[in-house]
């Protein structure tokens, strides 16, 4: 059997973390492609000016607004979408957060809201999805991950555990999720210039334009197999390095990021941080 793959005839797209970067400029691309585009973001994370440039393409861009981190509310969401709109053919969960995390000044808070918003924030919209899919015998869900979930980057010891665990969550998942016609995929992209990325002080190489990573993600969608990843000018390198000694990695990385010459004190005197915790 053909696994099913989306198309705009047969549902509405939802997309999470819509307001900007990847988001932002998937939800216009698939509004070109011709979809209905359902966009979930935050009420403080208006997208009134998408919806207004999205005016002259085929498709149109609705606020959806809502945290993914409320259990209760992204299931209504769901619910509100498909009954307002049309079913969910494709649902890609973006939404993501990242804060540094520095060594010598850990943060329980930190790691604790980094899995609210990039693994519960799936799990909170992907359970009921799931449902109504299995129901209707057809669906495509995309998870968007990172090249960081490879091996562990510089300041990234939550952001990166977090892809790690939707990339693991998407292979488990794709077992069963064949034998219902449901296709899951997951985006691994590189860097993206957005507000997410700039202030994460490491040198990004191989820096992508949100829109060019939106077109890339289209294509991955549109015909794309179980994984995608790029600019694969870095991100097959990173791969083969993966299959290296650490020490190699290790070393590689602290030199493609800079890292070595960064001193220690990238974050605040642990002994004043007690409010982090």
């Amino acid at each position: 059997m053909t696994l099913y793959r989306a198309d705009p005839k047969d549902g509405v797209a939802w997309i999470t973390g819509g307001s900007s970067g990847l988001g932002r400029a998937l939800a216009k691309q698939l509004a070109s492609d011709g979809y209905v585009v359902a966009v979930t973001a935050r009420e403080e994370d208006p997208i009134d000016i998408l919806v207004a440039e999205a005016g002259s393409l085929p498709g149109r861009i609705v606020p959806c607004p809502c945290d993914v981190t409320d259990e209760k509310r992204m299931a209504e969401t769901v619910a509100m979408i498909e009954n307002q709109l049309g079913p969910i053919a494709l649902a890609i969960f973006n939404a993501g957060a990242y804060v540094p995390i520095a060594g010598e000044n850990l943060s329980v808070r930190k790691f604790r809201n980094l899995y609210n918003v990039n693994v519960l924030g799936i799990v909170h919209g992907l359970v009921p999805m799931v449902r109504q899919m299995q129901q209707r015998g057809q669906g495509q869900i995309v998870l968007v991950g990172s090249i960081s979930a490879y091996f562990g980057w510089p300041t990234t010891a939550a952001y990166g555990a977090t892809k790690a665990a939707i990339n693991l969550m998407a292979q488990s998942l794709k077992f069963d999720f064949d034998k219902i016609n449901i296709r899951i995929q997951v985006i691994n992209p590189g860097f993206i210039d957005t507000p997410l990325t700039r202030g994460n002080g490491v040198r990004m190489p191989a820096l992508m334009k949100p829109a060019d990573a939106a077109r890339r993600a289209a294509r991955a969608i549109q015909r794309g197999g179980f994984e995608t990843t790029f600019p694969r000018r870095l991100t097959l390198g990173l791969k083969l390095l993966n299959l290296l000694p650490r020490p190699v990695c290790h070393w590689t990385i602290e030199r493609l990021t800079g890292w070595r010459k960064r001193p220690l004190s990238f974050g605040r005197d642990p002994r004043k941080c007690r409010e982090d915790l």
